[in-house]
């Protein structure tokens, strides 16, 4: 595969939100607004692609029986990198997102990136792969965040000052709950599934069958042979 098609792959095909449906806590978490969901992204991307480029740089020189402790400290120290850039020239909106750029050392998507693909390929390809999956997750959570933003509030704000503002009058506190998280991206991923289906069925393929990514599917405690 080239390295744009790696790097698309994140995007759209293995969408970590949309398809392999992970990273849900900060998904669920952070997106109560769309400047809440850009920031996250952001900060995720830098972590994913630094780690990964790492982490390919030393993929030979890591044993494999400390392989996944080895991934925490480098993902580890990007975030520690990130956490206190945002501290220092974003306060606000790292007062917002909270705990959430600390545990981005345990999220899912960027440990299972370093050992799915960056501790098995070049430094390039790994880039590419991190950017893609980075930009994938920021499109995705931007997408669920103006959606309850403007369903919540009636506005949408992509950077302080920077929003629109009093756009419809009839607020529904649900979708800046909790609760509307889980509504929003359900119906997000019920509208990709239909989409998918019709596209597979107007080229005459079989309808794809659901992405089954679980802990039964999860290499990251296989000690490769």
């Amino acid at each position: 595969m080239s390295i744009f098609g790696v790097f698309s792959r994140g995007i759209v095909k293995d969408n970590p939100v949309f398809r392999l449906v992970l990273g849900m806590c900060p998904t669920l978490a952070v997106t109560t607004s769309l400047e809440n969901a850009l920031g996250m992204g952001a900060a995720a991307t830098f972590v994913l692609t630094c780690s990964n480029v790492v982490i390919s740089a030393l993929r030979k020189l890591i044993p494999a029986t400390v392989r996944i402790p080895s991934f925490i400290v480098v993902i580890a120290s990007f975030t520690t990198i990130v956490d206190l850039l945002m501290q220092a020239y974003a306060p606000a909106l790292a007062g917002s997102l909270g705990i959430f750029i600390p545990l981005i050392v345990v999220n899912c998507i960027i440990l299972g990136r370093a050992e799915a693909f960056a501790s098995k390929s070049g430094v390039l390809r790994s880039a590419a792969d991190g950017l893609g999956t980075g930009i994938g997750f920021t499109l995705a959570l931007a997408l669920i965040g103006a959606i309850r933003e403007f369903a919540g509030g009636g506005s949408v704000t992509l950077w302080g000052g920077l929003a629109l503002t009093d756009i419809h009058g009839n607020s529904m506190t649900l979708f800046v709950l909790p609760a509307g998280g889980f509504v929003v991206l359900g119906l997000l991923l019920a509208g990709i599934n239909r989409l998918q289906e019709a596209a597979a069925r107007k080229h005459g393929r079989p309808a794809p069958e659901p992405a089954a990514f679980d802990c039964r599917h999860c290499a990251l405690c296989k000690i490769p042979e």
